[in-house]
């Protein structure tokens, strides 16, 4: 497929207004949208924000190619837009973009469309195309240029390992579209340029594409990860590995290739708790890899309590003791739906977060023992802080065996996965967990449901009101998914009134935003106000980073103002004693809380009316910024 059958005339944007990032963002959106190929604007666009928070996709050199791969397309497609005077981009090199292409692929985008999509990001490596459309006079321009330059490669899965100073590497980025290719292209033309022969394995949306053999990686002088996301990283062990990411396989071939070739990198042994780069996304350090483990964790259970909670809930619509064969109001369907959700889906809650989080640190050899640790804690009382403490425990532990198994001939590697991992490290964590962990922890996780089913309502208004206020203070960062992840492991624990007041407090920010721009139009722009609609929905759903443009735009008075209403829902929702059984569904769940389902409505209202009016109070009008 040609780039071209993507890219249209009517998909091209030649005056780019404005200098925001927001700015051509909105204009690039607009024209896929009016051009048929996208189902839903407001969705596109979220999934474009949300690849813009995790890595900016301002590659440099005037270039940037905002993508995203979501059911809200049609059809795959390219937008390109063009800017004379620059925009800011927050590009990788601190310079203004003035070239866009903006790459929309559906969720069944095929190899075809993939394969187009990823030729063009080489392209656009090229000085003379890059200068050529800066000078386009016409969309038909843009067009020929594009035409001129694509030619399909075939792609020799070449094996190259007997050559001298010769390195291997592997590209990732989250939505394996264009950062993927662009890495390895940049690799392998400054690599032919230096001469050092290298393989370049990608892993893009169609999957991995010249995979890396067994051969070639023994024989490498070492290896380049350049990646965003979760790559396969067993294979690498005992070879020096220098992960980084992957715009520095864009904007620092040279760099990473020599580092490579004087080994100046750590020897990877498999238990480091690096299994992928994700944490070059962002978190670093020690407190930055344990958030990242247990995010892992926590992100791997939520399926089974959204799922198992929801059956639960829905069970009680037909009696609150439905299930239970002695009561007048059994029902045999409702004891069914109960046994499914609540004796199956959330008795696997805590092993899963565990067996997962030890995943995370140790990579598959730490996922049994973890299992193991987290099925013993939720079977001997220590609930979700046994499991948490459980995980962490064998994924550490696994990593300690790594490191004293490596005396051992590399020829025993096999065994070492298939025996002797499982074996020791189920061993050795379960008696931990049996000798040492259990009995404190199961005694503290008592006290401290007992405690919280107990609570006075004084204490309970104000845990609501703390839980309301951290759901909104950076929507979706490190404090509001602290306030989510305690709510979810409560709901393991029987205790299901903090995580409603979590859920409303969550649901304030977008809902009262969408209120503000309907109630004082003049403090907000055009986009602002189109945008803001689309928070409704948002909101309405429980998705609280609706409001994270708004936020970035006017910290000083946006989050000051959602956080206090989101503080108040959070109290009142206590205050009212609702539960929620299910982390998740907006207000499609609040039919299913346990309590008054009217005041719980009532608690989010109230909520996003005090935030939209202090918005009205605090922000300026458009023409005075």
């Amino acid at each position: 497929m040609k780039i071209t059958e993507l890219l249209t005339q009517e998909t091209i944007l030649l005056n780019i207004e404005g200098n925001g990032k927001l700015d051509a963002i909105n204009q690039l959106v607009d024209i896929l949208h009016s051009a048929g190929k996208l189902t839903d604007r407001e969705t596109y666009k979220q999934a474009i924000l949300k690849r813009e928070e995790q890595s900016t996709t301002g590659i440099g050199e005037g270039i940037a190619i905002p993508h995203a791969k979501t059911s809200a397309v049609k059809t795959a497609a390219i937008a390109f837009g063009r800017s004379s005077s620059g925009v800011d981009y927050e590009s990788l090199d601190g310079q203004p973009a003035n070239l866009f292409f903006m790459i929309a692929a559906p969720d069944g985008a095929n190899n075809t469309h993939l394969e187009a999509l990823s030729r063009l990001s080489t392209l656009l490596l090229k000085e003379e195309v890059r200068s050529k459309l800066l000078n386009a006079a016409s969309k038909q321009d843009v067009i020929s240029i594009i035409d001129s330059y694509d030619v399909e490669e075939e792609t020799a899965d070449e094996n190259i390992a007997d050559k001298k100073n010769f390195i291997v590497a592997v590209t990732a980025c989250p939505t394996g579209i264009a950062h993927t290719y662009m890495a390895a292209d940049s690799l392998k033309a400054k690599a032919a340029e230096i001469g050092v022969d290298i393989k370049v394995e990608t892993n893009g949306s169609g999957g991995a594409k010249n995979v890396l053999t067994a051969e070639e990686i023994e024989k490498a002088t070492a290896v380049i990860v350049a990646a965003d996301t979760k790559v396969q990283m067993e294979r690498f062990n005992g070879k020096h590995v220098l992960e980084t990411p992957v715009a520095d396989g864009i904007r620092k071939p040279e760099e990473l290739i020599n580092r490579a070739i004087k080994q100046q990198a750590p020897v990877y042994n498999g238990g480091s708790g690096s299994n992928s780069s994700e944490e070059n996304a962002g978190k670093k350090g020690i407190g930055g890899q344990i958030y990242r483990h247990l995010m892992n964790g926590v992100s791997n259970m939520l399926p089974f309590v959204v799922g198992g909670g929801i059956l639960i809930a829905i069970s009680f619509m037909f009696g609150y003791n439905s299930a239970d064969p002695n009561d007048p109001s059994y029902n045999a369907f409702a004891a069914v739906i109960k046994y499914i959700g609540g004796d199956n889906a959330f008795a696997l809650l805590v092993p899963v977060l565990a067996g997962f989080i030890a995943m995370s640190i140790a990579d598959r050899p730490g996922f049994a023992p973890g299992m193991v640790a987290g099925f013993m804690a939720a079977q001997g009382g220590a609930g979700f802080l046994g499991g948490l403490i459980g995980g962490f425990l064998a994924g550490y532990l696994v990593v300690g065996l790594k490191k004293v198994l490596e005396v051992l001939p590399r020829s025993l590697e096999g065994i070492k996965t298939i025996l002797l991992y499982p074996l020791l490290g189920i061993f050795f964590t379960g008696i931990i967990m049996n000798y040492v962990i259990m009995e404190p922890v199961t005694a503290i996780n008592t006290g401290m449901t007992n405690w919280l089913s107990n609570i006075g309502t004084g204490n309970a208004v104000f845990l609501g009101i703390i839980l309301g206020a951290m759901m909104a203070f950076d929507m979706g960062g490190p404090i509001n998914k602290s306030a989510y992840v305690f709510g979810t492991g409560l709901i393991a624990n029987g205790v299901f009134e903090p995580m409603a007041a979590i859920m409303a407090g969550g649901m304030v920010p977008p809902l009262a935003i969408a209120l503000a721009t309907v109630l004082f139009k003049k403090k907000f722009t055009k986009q602002e106000k189109d945008a803001g609609l689309t928070n409704f929905i948002m909101g309405l759903s429980f998705i609280t980073e609706g409001a994270i443009p708004f936020a970035a735009g006017d910290p000083l008075r946006v989050i000051p103002s959602v956080a206090i209403g989101a503080a108040v829902t959070g109290g009142l929702s206590m205050f009212f004693h609702i539960g929620l059984r299910a982390p998740h569904g907006g207000v499609f769940v609040v039919g299913l809380v346990d309590g008054n389902p009217w005041l719980y409505l009532l608690s989010i209202v109230i909520g996003a009316i005090i935030s939209a009016l202090l918005l009205g109070l605090l922000k300026k009008p458009v023409q005075q910024k």
